[in-house]
């Protein structure tokens, strides 16, 4: 997968992040929910599963099946705030679903092996 966020800006941006969630400003947001996209996609490489963070990104990750037009089969969305939580740790992924801050439909978008992605 071909990264667009530098690693070093991710990185600060999700540090901002976690100091002050409050606080951050929507471009520093935007830049933690990408770089925690991209690196979801590098480690569950595949086509398999959508995952959908609006209106800052998405990516496709987690290995199988591949679709090729339409709404793909195995979706997952959330908003950015659940999303830098499941990926740093702050919440779980059972959590998450359980709470419904996290919709997932399909058979292959329990993405609680590859959460958190930073501690």
């Amino acid at each position: 997968m071909r990264r667009r966020i530098d690693p070093a800006d991710g990185t600060l941006a999700l540090a901002r992040w976690r100091e002050d969630p409050e606080a951050a400003d929507r471009r520093t947001v935007a830049t933690a929910v990408r770089y925690c996209l991209e690196e979801l996609g590098t480690r569950a490489e595949g086509n398999s599963v959508e995952v959908r963070v609006p209106p800052f990104g998405v990516t496709q990750c987690v290995a199988g099946p591949r679709h090729t037009r339409g709404t793909p089969p195995n979706v997952v969305e959330t908003d950015a705030a659940t999303w830098l939580s499941l990926a740093t740790g702050a919440e779980t992924w059972a959590g998450a679903v359980a709470a419904g801050s996290v919709a997932a439909s399909g058979t292959r978008t329990d993405l609680s092996g590859w959460m958190p992605l930073f501690r």
